[in-house]
Formats: C-alpha cells, sequence, structure tokens
C-alpha cells in the first residue's frame, strides 16, 4: 500500500463528511427564515425576541443531552480551561445574528442577506492567505466567486432590491454582521478541536443564550412589542427553531469544523439562502425566479467544488511507498544467527507515526 494513500485517504474521507455536515447545517437555518415569518404571522414577536428564545431552548436541550450522555465533566473541563473563548464564540453567534436582523430593518434584505452572508467567506478567504503565505488555488478562486456569485442571485430574486429607510446604517451593520460571523466561525473552529461538539455547542449555546436574553427583554420593552405568548402553534415553532436551527444545527456545524477548514465551512453555509428559497417556493408558493435557479445550481456547484478539492491525486499516490520490515533470510533463520542491524529505514518500522493516522488526530 503507498504512503500517500494511507495519510491521505482517510483525511478526504473526512473532509468531504465535514463538508455534509456543514451543509446540513445550512439546510437546516435555511428553513429557520420560514419558521419566523410563520411564527411573527400569528404573533408580532420581534425578530430578536424569537432569537433569543430560541437560544435559550437550544440550551435547555443541550444541557439536558449533556447530562443524559455523561458528558458533564467534559463541558465543565472545557468552561474553565476555555472560558473566554467560550464566551466570546457564544456572545458571537447571538451577535451577528442581531446585527443581521438589524441589518434587515435598516437596508433591507437583499443589502444585508448579500454584505453579510457574503462577506465572510471573502474574509476567511483573506485569513488563510495571510496564514499560509500562500496563493489561492485556482479552483478555489472559482468556488468563491460561484458561491458569491449564486448568492447575489438568490438574494436580489424575489425581493425588494430599493433597500431600507437607511441602507447606509445598513450596510454597516450587515459588513459588521459578516465580519462577527467569520471571527466566530474562526474561534468555533479551534474550539471544536478542544472537546466534543455536543459540549462545545452547549458551552457556546448557553453563554449566547445569556448575553442574548437581557438584550433582548430591554430592546422588546422599549418597542413596546410582546415578549412571550401562550399560543400553542407558535410555541412549536419556537421549540422547532431551538432544536433544529440551534442545537442540531451547530452540533453539525461545530463536528464538521473539527476536519474542515473554517473558509470551507462559511461557502458551504452558503446552502442556507439556497434552502430558504427554494423552501418558500414549496411551502409558501412563492415565485422561483430564473435567477433563482440559476443562484441555487452556482451555490451547490461551488459547494461540490469544495468537496472535489480533497480529492487525492492518483499519480503522485503511487510513487511514494511504507518502508518495509526486511525478513530474514532462511539460512540464518535455520543456522540461529542473525546479521547485525544496519540501523537503516528498512531494518525497523515505528509503530506509531505520520505514515499511518494523519496529523491531529
Amino acid at each position: 500500500m503507498s504512503l500517500a494513500s494511507t495519510t491521505l485517504a482517510p483525511r478526504h474521507d473526512s473532509s468531504r463528511a465535514a463538508l455534509v455536515q456543514i451543509c446540513l447545517a445550512g439546510v437546516l437555518w435555511g428553513t429557520g427564515g420560514l419558521v419566523v415569518q410563520l411564527v411573527r404571522e400569528r404573533v408580532d414577536l420581534s425578530a430578536l425576541t424569537i432569537g433569543a428564545y430560541r437560544m435559550a431552548v437550544a440550551a435547555a436541550v443541550l444541557v439536558a443531552a449533556v447530562l443524559a450522555t455523561g458528558a458533564g465533566r467534559a463541558l465543565v473541563r472545557l468552561v474553565r480551561t476555555r472560558p473566554l473563548r467560550a464566551v466570546v464564540v457564544g456572545g458571537g453567534t447571538g451577535a451577528y445574528q442581531a446585527l443581521y436582523f438589524a441589518a434587515v430593518v435598516a437596508g433591507g434584505v437583499t443589502v444585508a442577506t448579500v454584505v453579510s452572508l457574503g462577506l465572510a467567506p471573502v474574509l476567511l478567504a483573506v485569513v488563510d492567505l495571510v496564514r499560509t503565505r500562500t496563493r489561492p488555488t485556482a479552483r478555489r478562486v472559482v468556488v468563491l466567486v460561484a458561491a458569491l456569485t449564486g448568492l447575489v442571485l438568490v438574494s436580489v430574486a424575489g425581493h425588494d432590491v430599493t433597500g431600507g429607510p437607511n441602507p447606509g446604517l445598513g450596510i454597516v451593520l450587515a459588513v459588521a454582521s459578516g465580519a462577527t460571523f467569520a471571527v466566530t466561525t474562526l474561534l468555533g473552529r479551534d474550539l471544536a478541536h478542544a472537546a466534543p461538539p455536543l459540549v462545545v455547542t452547549t458551552a457556546t449555546t448557553s453563554a449566547g443564550a445569556l448575553l442574548l436574553a437581557p438584550v433582548a427583554a430591554v430592546v422588546g420593552l422599549a418597542a413596546g412589542s410582546p415578549l412571550g405568548t401562550a399560543d400553542p402553534v407558535v410555541l412549536a415553532w419556537l421549540a422547532y427553531l431551538g432544536v433544529a436551527t440551534m442545537a442540531l444545527a451547530y452540533g453539525l456545524l461545530y463536528a464538521g469544523l473539527r476536519s474542515a477548514s473554517a473558509g470551507a465551512a462559511v461557502i458551504a453555509t452558503l446552502v442556507e439562502p439556497a434552502t430558504a428559497a427554494v423552501a418558500a417556493w414549496l411551502l409558501l408558493g412563492e415565485r422561483l425566479t430564473a435567477a433563482a435557479v440559476v443562484g441555487v445550481v452556482l451555490i451547490m456547484g461551488a459547494v461540490a467544488g469544495l468537496g472535489r478539492e480533497t480529492e487525492v491525486p492518483h499519480v503522485r499516490a503511487g510513487r511514494r511507498r511504507a518502508p518495509r520490515r526486511r525478513t530474514p533470510r532462511r539460512t540464518e533463520a535455520a543456522s540461529g544467527t542473525r546479521t547485525p542491524s544496519s540501523g537503516t529505514a528498512d531494518d525497523h518500522v515505528p509503530s506509531t507515526g505520520n505514515h499511518r493516522y494523519p496529523a491531529g488526530r
């Protein structure tokens, strides 16, 4: 078996699985906007209040899951060893949602979506360039351009492109949301290697819920909007938002971040607006324009391109071979004598080494 195949093939498989997990998170997030719209049709809860309920429900479910699986010690260990990062990632998760909702109100849906979601992959691509000091591959450039083009087409199709009452403020808030999302994803990837996904999701979501709840309460009271409801349908939708689009989705995200790069993860999350457009067409009867269809195809093609980036070059894989243990000659074994070892790589094969397992496993 070749050396390259034993080291790169497992990493290739794990990277593809990670992208699938992140794409599934994006699909769940894509249903979130639809559910928020259904909630607001029945009760006039603000988007910020709904976001606070979403994080609170998710935190309660995740804490119960941690206790049920016996992962409480791991959660305590993570909070003790990396309290600041857990709080920053959790607070950032709540912050970029709040900034995005504010950008929608001030600048409109199109501006908020294109700027906030489109800025994150660009920023993370720049971070990768600075970290690695290498130019991006042609494939990565094509993937990024296709994803951003698809995002623009999906966002513009079916929305009012004239903007909100304060487009300038909307752009500023959207830039802040996109930058916060990029930083949160970058820090979340480092945090994902410190503990299992369930533990990381519980710590960050609980921190975000504690930080977002008082902000939502103050803003809701100041605006005179309701802070709660007894409608059972709305409560069921809020439970779905917390369990599916927060607890499960972020669990998948952090699981994927253990193998995928932050830049690839953010591009994969652009499945969210594509899912939202298709869900609105299927469930709400909204018109799916030709531009939106092209945008969805471009986004899915970009995600498929991310998966192909991890493929193993077959030509190179067959050139390097793992060292083999030299077997003693039959005459030496029969006489009971043994030739002294020359100390070369052919005489000894390490029991553990990078030729068997990818780094960082």
